[in-house]
C-alpha cells in the first residue's frame, strides 16, 4: 500500500491543534505521511520488485549495434622500405534471444515470489506502523496520568507536611512525623520532576514519529469499560487466521519458495543453454593497399544461426553454488519456522492479555477507589488521633501507585486489542477508527486543569 496524499486529512487534522486536542486517528495520519521507517519501507519495496523486471529482462530479445572507425599504418625496414595506410569502418546491428537457459527461468521464478514478498512485507510495515503510532500515542497518555497523580500526590504531601508542622507547634505531634511527612514531600516532587520529564520525552517520540510536534492528545473518559470485540471469541481459530493472514509471515513463506528456485537455478548451471543469434553489418576499407587510395564497396554481412553452450567444468563453481544455495534455502526454512512458532504465540498472548484487560481494568479502578477510601479514612484517622502520619503517608504511596496502574491497564487494553488484529492480519483503518471514537477527553486540558488548582 503506497501513501497516498493526504493534504485534505491533515488540513483537517492540524488546523485544529491550536485550540483542540488531536486524537489517535489525526496523528496516524501524521505518521502515515512523516515516518521514515515507513518511507523507508515503501522504497524498499520499489527496490525489490525491479529484480522480477532484470529476471524478465534477461529472458527477452538482446540487440545491440556497433559502429566503428579505425586507421592502421604499417611501416617496412630494409630493402623493401615504405609505408602503408589502411583506414576501414565497420557498422551493424546483433541480436540474440535464449531459447533455453534453466538458471535464468529458475531465476524469474524466484524473483517473481520476492517481489510478492514485498508486497506483504510493506503491508506488515504499515501494520507496525498503527501498533507503533498506538504505543507512542498511549505512552504520552500513560505520561500525562503519571503526571496528573504526581502532582496531585505532591500536593497532598505538602497538605499533609503542614499539618504535621501545625501539629508540631502546638505539641500535639512528635518531630518524627514532621521529619516523615518531609520526607514524603520530598519524595513526591523528587516523582513530580520525573514524571514531568518523561512526559516531555513522550512527546519528543511522538514528534519522532510524526516529523510535527503534537502536544495536546485526547484520552479515555473516566467511566470507560472495556469490552472484548465480537468477532475474537476463539483463540485457536484466531491462531489458524493468523498462520494463513499474517502479512510478515506469508511474506517469509514467500521468501522461502523464492529460495527453493535460487537452488534450482543454480542447479540449472549444469544444464546446456541454447540461444538464437543474428547479425547484420557493412563495412569498407580504403587506403595505398587498395589501390591509390581507393575505397572498397561496402561489404554487406548477414548470419543467423543458434548457439549450444554445454557446461564441462568450472573448477567447482557450480558445486559450490549449489551447496550455498541449498543453505540459504535451509535457513529461509529454519526462519519461517521460528517465525510461525513466535506468531502462535504472540497471537495467544496477545488474545490471553486482551481477556484478562476486562477484569484488570476493573480490578485496578476498584483499587484505586479502595486506595482512595483508605487514605480519606487514615486522614480523619490522624485528625482524630487513631492514625499516625507514617499510616498516612503509606496510604498516599498506595493511592499513587493505584492510580498509575489504571491508566497503564486502560491503555494496554487498547494496545492488546491493535496486537491482536496485526498478529491476526486484519488490522484495517476502521479498527483505528474504532478505539479513536473512544479517545473523548483532552488529556492536555486536565492536566492543565490540575496544574491550576
Amino acid at each position: 500500500m503506497i501513501r497516498r496524499s493526504l493534504t485534505l486529512a491533515l488540513a483537517v487534522a492540524l488546523a485544529p491543534f491550536t485550540t483542540h486536542a488531536a486524537d489517535l486517528l489525526q496523528v496516524y495520519e501524521m505518521a502515515r505521511n512523516g515516518d521514515p521507517q515507513l518511507a523507508s519501507a515503501e522504497s524498499n519495496r520499489l527496490y525489490t520488485q525491479e529484480g522480477q523486471v532484470q529476471a524478465r529482462a534477461a529472458l527477452l530479445p538482446q540487440i545491440n549495434g556497433e559502429a566503428s572507425l579505425s586507421r592502421s599504418h604499417s611501416k617496412f625496414d630494409g630493402s623493401g622500405s615504405g609505408s602503408v595506410t589502411t583506414k576501414s569502418r565497420n557498422y551493424g546491428i546483433n541480436g540474440s534471444q535464449t531459447l533455453f537457459n534453466w538458471s535464468q527461468f529458475a531465476d524469474l521464478r524466484a524473483q517473481r515470489d520476492v517481489s510478492k514478498a514485498a508486497d506483504f512485507t510493506l503491508e506488515s510495515a504499515n501494520d507496525e506502523l498503527v501498533v507503533r503510532t498506538a504505543t507512542t500515542y498511549f505512552n504520552v497518555l500513560v505520561a500525562i496520568e503519571s503526571l496528573n497523580a504526581a502532582e496531585t500526590n505532591e500536593a497532598a504531601s505538602k497538605k499533609q507536611f503542614d499539618y504535621a508542622d501545625k501539629r508540631l507547634e502546638v505539641g500535639l505531634a512528635p518531630i518524627t512525623d514532621v521529619h516523615e511527612a518531609r520526607a514524603q514531600y520530598d519524595q513526591a516532587r523528587a516523582n513530580t520532576i520525573l514524571a514531568r520529564n518523561a512526559l516531555e520525552d513522550a512527546y519528543q517520540a511522538l514528534t519522532e514519529l510524526t516529523g510535527q510536534p503534537v502536544r495536546a492528545v485526547r484520552g479515555l473518559p473516566v467511566d470507560f469499560r472495556p469490552e472484548l470485540p465480537a468477532n475474537r471469541a476463539n483463540v485457536d481459530q484466531l491462531v489458524t487466521e493468523a498462520v494463513s493472514r499474517n502479512p510478515a509471515l506469508r511474506a517469509q513463506e514467500l521468501n522461502v519458495s523464492a529460495a527453493e528456485s535460487s537452488v534450482s537455478a543454480a542447479r540449472g548451471a549444469h544444464y546446456p543453454t541454447l540461444s538464437l543469434g543474428g547479425n547484420w553489418g557493412k563495412s569498407a576499407r580504403w587506403g595505398d593497399n587498395t589501390g591509390s587510395g581507393s575505397q572498397t564497396p561496402d561489404a554487406t554481412t548477414n548470419s543467423i544461426g543458434l548457439t549450444l553452450s554445454v557446461p564441462i567444468f568450472s573448477g567447482g563453481a557450480t558445486q559450490s553454488r549449489v551447496r550455498q544455495a541449498l543453505a540459504q534455502r535451509d535457513m529461509a526454512q529454519d526462519g519461517f519456522e521460528q517465525q510461525k512458532r513466535a506468531l502462535d504465540r504472540n497471537t495467544r498472548n496477545a488474545y490471553q492479555t486482551l481477556v484478562a484487560g476486562i477484569s484488570e481494568v476493573e480490578a485496578r479502578r476498584l483499587a484505586v477507589v479502595s486506595a482512595q477510601s483508605a487514605y480519606d479514612a487514615s486522614q480523619v484517622g490522624l485528625e482524630v488521633g487513631t492514625r499516625t502520619v507514617l499510616d498516612v503517608v503509606q496510604n498516599q504511596r498506595t493511592l499513587f501507585q493505584a492510580q498509575l496502574d489504571y491508566a497503564q491497564s486502560r491503555y494496554n487494553f487498547l494496545l492488546a486489542r491493535l496486537q491482536l488484529s496485526q498478529a491476526v492480519g486484519d488490522l484495517e483503518i476502521a479498527e483505528v477508527q474504532d478505539i479513536n471514537r473512544l479517545l473523548t477527553q483532552d488529556a492536555s486540558a486536565k492536566l492543565q486543569a490540575t496544574n491550576t488548582q
